[in-house]
């Protein structure tokens, strides 16, 4: 934090109350009909501050966050990340699409010592979420080094695949792994032996975050590295058999999977081996790096450790160093809006549930773990239940409340943040009557907030980081397809001043994004934000 420095807002005065932003998760603003999970729920505390005179609608995805075009949409990852830097970074995607497209990625240390590795009688395994979701990973990138893999004369080549059915369509894993087994068969010539060795559902294999639920994990463990799991012949039978046993299972929720020749499991890691993790957003790749790369590991029994040279195809953590090897430089975000406000002696106050926790501190602060300075900040987390999230849609909103309203009657934090993880974890689930009593639970929330801050003569921001619960299904020839996946629709901003103290205007700002909420926040806490930092929405009447 040395040499930041903020200058005074000119005319500003202060007020007794904090400044309080709400980020109301996958609560976007949709078409307004029946498939809109958040224009049929019952909002009357939303529906009355979007009448409001500080009100806007924002960016959430694309070029807005970072992403490499409009077609792409946002996630709470950069959605964050905007948030917090008050700037726009090139995101995971960008900079891998760049770096395999230079090459770069291949004239690395990491994939020399894969090289050396494989030279030496080595198998390369890719571990990752095989879709074109393009949130955690994106199918083309694993294609792409596949291609390399075979210029370079990599005999063993063994992937491990997972199902999204998250942010793609529900059921739409055959369309991914069909081809995938296409191409690994027409790469395994000339004494070549390329396929697909394990899979599993997302939510149920490998892709845990934030600690929430190891066993998570090591079920990944267990069929990616060990090779334990129910046999199938091949991916795709695994997945069709799964679908007959159970016509509602979706392929998030699929079990693990393992392919076997002879009775054998065909791609077990060993001694010698080299894996790549080639999911390229961070929060559900760091548990299993940490079990590959950790020697003292008690999350759970790994049974056995092989020797290998693992590599995530970023770095996840880079203040933790997680994982150790990576083959894409992650984007450096310096100078986000805590570091200044932390400069200025402000304190902050940061709270959401296990799901969300890490959203509103390390990708707020610009992918860094722990305080910035642990003398002004508070950093709160309130453990999810561990349980899919239709069965209980209000999840953790009231107790982050709760917290919430007792950080403002205390009257010691200036700069309060939180998340409401329900509009989008809810939204991923595609029930709807689950999804209509999330965006309700928020919105009641709310009411229980607002009251509270207003007596206190304090400022509330709300928006959202991305839309998700806005669309429920997409419908073609009278057949409805629930939609699980986010979308790329606007996210609402609003300004509620109890404060009675500064008078703001909104400002007409073209392809205004999540980025320009950094700077009102600084507004409103009395600074000018820096010049670098996009545009704020407002300015002093």
């Amino acid at each position: 934090m040395s040499g930041l420095s903020l200058e005074k807002l000119t005319g500003y005065k202060p007020f007794p109350g904090p400044v309080v932003t709400v980020i109301m998760d996958g609560v976007g603003i949709g078409p307004q009909d029946e498939s809109d999970g958040v224009a049929m729920a019952y909002t009357p505390v939303l529906d009355e501050l979007l009448q409001g005179d500080l009100v806007c609608l924002l960016k959430a995805h694309g070029l807005a966050v970072g992403l490499p075009t409009d077609d792409d949409m946002g996630n709470s990852e950069v959605g964050h990340n905007a948030l917090g830097a008050g700037r726009i970074f090139a995101q995971g995607a960008k900079l891998v699409n760049e770096a395999l497209a230079s090459g770069a990625v291949y004239e690395g240390d990491a994939w020399k010592e894969i090289r050396k590795r494989l030279d030496n009688g080595g198998s390369l395994h890719f571990i990752g979420l095989l879709s074109d979701g393009n949130v955690h990973s994106h199918v083309d990138h694993l294609y792409q080094m596949l291609e390399q893999c075979n210029s370079d004369g990599f005999n063993k080549v063994r992937v491990h695949a997972l199902l999204d059915g998250r942010d793609v369509a529900p059921k739409s894993a055959l369309d991914f792994f069909r081809p995938l087994e296409e191409k690994l068969n027409a790469l395994s010539q000339n004494g070549k032996d390329y396929c697909i060795a394990s899979g599993g559902g997302r939510m149920n294999v490998t892709m845990d975050r934030y600690q929430a639920d190891w066993s998570i994990v090591e079920k990944g463990w267990q069929a990616h590295v060990l090779g334990h799991g129910r046999g199938f012949s091949s991916a795709c039978d695994a997945i069709q058999t799964y679908y007959e046993e159970d016509p509602e299972l979706t392929d998030q929720y699929m079990d693990s999977f393992v392919i076997e020749r002879d009775g054998k499991a065909v791609g077990t890691v060993e001694d010698g081996d080299a894996v790549i993790l080639f999911n390229f957003r961070g929060d559900r790749a760091i548990e299993l790096s940490l079990a590959f790369d950790e020697d003292e590991f008690t999350a759970f029994n790994r049974v056995r450790r092989p020797e290998v040279f693992f590599a995530g195809i970023m770095q996840y953590d880079g203040d933790a160093m997680i994982p150790a090897h990576y083959l894409v430089e992650p984007p450096v975000i310096d100078k986000t809006m805590s570091e200044y406000l932390c400069a200025e002696g402000v304190t902050t106050y940061a709270i959401s549930e296990t799901q969300k926790f890490g959203h509103v501190t390390y990708f707020w602060n610009g992918n860094k773990s722990g305080y910035i300075d642990e003398k002004l900040e508070k950093y709160v987390e309130i453990k999810s239940d561990k349980i899919t999230f239709d069965l209980r849609p209000w999840m953790k909103a009231a107790e982050i409340t709760d917290k919430v309203i007792a950080a403002i009657l205390e009257g010691k934090y200036k700069n309060i943040r939180l998340n409401y993880a329900n509009g989008d974890m809810v939204g991923h689930t595609g029930v709807p009557v689950s999804v209509r009593i999330a965006v309700e639970t928020v919105d009641l929330m709310l009411r229980r907030l607002l009251p509270v801050l207003k007596k206190a003569q304090g400022i509330a921001v709300i928006t959202a980081d991305h839309g998700n619960a806005d669309c429920m299904w997409t419908e073609k020839n009278g057949e409805r397809t629930a939609m699980v996946a986010h979308t790329r629709n606007p996210v609402p901003f609003i300004i509620k001043d109890y404060s009675a103290t500064n008078k703001f205007i909104l400002k007409n700002i073209d392809d205004a994004g999540l980025a320009n909420v950094a700077a009102t926040v600084m507004n409103l806490l009395g600074f000018e934000a820096p010049v670098d930092f996009e545009p704020s929405l407002i300015t002093s009447d």
